[in-house]
């Protein structure tokens, strides 16, 4: 079972300029809300297993995938494709769960020194990490609509190893994305 999170209470938009003032204008501790209550939500319903409950997540929707890791202790995966990664080492103490990260070595905005920086953090504290960085690739490397940003093998890849990642780790798995 999938749950999409929808993070904008309803509001949608194909305008550029108006889905940044969307983003801008949505509160992190709201959006950790709501995905805290569609966890809740999953974890309340019969045929859901509470253990099985794994996020994903691509660019912002990654960075709070991460951020879910952290405030909610019952999550069993994680997975953020070229999301902005924590540095603060307390933040970084509270996952305790397995991630899985896929990046872009030429993203500017997520650049790879701070991606290791965060698996470098994540391995000194004990915790379970996969990284992986991808050569060539930029930010929405995995999304068909980067026109000019686009790696269908590199994205077949990264789903492909999600997939086997909740597998591993999950079982069978319930996500909120």
């Amino acid at each position: 079972m999938t749950l999409a999170v929808d993070l904008y209470q309803g509001r949608v938009t194909t305008d550029r300029s108006e889905a940044r003032k969307l983003k801008r204008g949505l509160r992190q501790e709201r959006a950790i809300g709501d995905l805290k209550a569609a966890f809740d939500y999953l974890a309340d319903r019969p045929d859901v297993d509470t253990k099985h409950i794994g996020s994903l997540g691509w660019s912002m929707g990654g960075g709070l995938t991460v951020q879910l890791a952290i405030h909610e202790p019952r999550l069993a995966a994680c997975v953020v494709n070229y999301g902005p990664l924590p540095t603060n080492t307390g933040e970084i103490q509270k996952i305790n769960v397995p991630v899985l990260g896929f990046f872009g070595a030429l993203d500017r905005g997520i650049p790879a020194d701070k991606v290791r920086a965060f698996e470098v953090c994540m391995n000194v504290a004990g915790k379970r990490v996969d990284i992986e960085i991808c050569d060539g690739a930029g930010h929405a490397f995995e999304d068909p609509s980067n026109q000019r940003g686009y790696l269908p093998k590199a994205a077949a890849g990264a789903w492909f190893k999600t997939l086997e990642f909740f597998e591993q780790t999950n079982g069978s798995t319930s996500s909120v994305a």
